[in-house]
């Protein structure tokens, strides 16, 4: 597969709690320069970002990050606040307790509520698989799918594990048509996103593969 393709698909990920807004104007810098599908970024720097990047590279940030325990109401307010300061994406957290705990139509009406949040804005649904089992999983396939949401996306990168290819070809049997799949988390080589892309990936989070497109020079 060819490089230029596979990074098309990464949201180049800044999200560690010690960045600086001279990282994320590298990382913004970085994919500009390399043609990546967006920066993801945690949300206080949505609005310099966006005035910064000048329309070059969509603007993505994360919404109850990373346990997604947050209340509705808050989540909701964080999506119409990234919406105003320009993003352009949004990667939500769901409440896994509430999965855990079979209460599915209380994060539908999550979803949705943030999805009309969203205003049109792309919304990605993170799961954290890691965390699930097989029919938790699966259930998450249907409610993403039946919330209209644009992705379900395997993980934060913040908790025990991140992306596996299992749960990348999971996700690709069971999730409904229009929906897509970001595999997050633990992506590392060119050999892990060659992999997820053909699995059904449309969209990888990671820091890395840019990273060494840099340091390799591969273009």
């Amino acid at each position: 597969m060819d490089i230029k393709e596979i990074v098309g698909k990464c949201d180049h990920t800044q999200l560690a709690v010690t960045a600086t807004w001279e990282d994320i104007k590298t990382l913004i810098d970085d994919g500009v320069r390399y043609g990546t599908a967006s920066v993801c970024i945690p949300p206080c720097y949505v609005a310099e970002a966006k005035r910064y990047a000048g329309g070059k590279i969509a603007i993505c940030t994360v919404i109850g990050f990373p346990n997604g325990y947050n209340t509705e109401a808050v989540k909701v307010f964080e999506t119409a606040e990234a919406v105003r300061d320009g993003a352009d994406e949004i990667d939500m957290v769901i409440n896994i307790g509430d999965l855990k705990a079979k209460r599915l139509e209380k994060i539908a009406h999550e979803i949705r509520a943030i999805k009309a949040a969203c205003d049109g804005r792309i919304l990605k649904v993170i799961i954290e698989t890691c965390l699930l089992t097989e029919e938790e999983k699966i259930e998450m396939c249907q409610i993403v799918t039946a919330c209209g949401a644009d992705f379900i996306k395997t993980s934060t990168g913040f908790s025990k594990a991140g992306a596996t290819r299992e749960d990348v070809a999971l996700f690709k049997q069971h999730v409904g048509k229009g929906v897509k799949i970001k595999a997050a988390g633990g992506i590392s080589s060119v050999k892990d996103a060659e992999d997820f892309v053909a699995l059904g990936a449309d969209r990888l989070g990671t820091s890395r593969i840019v990273k060494i497109v840099k340091e390799e020079h591969l273009l």
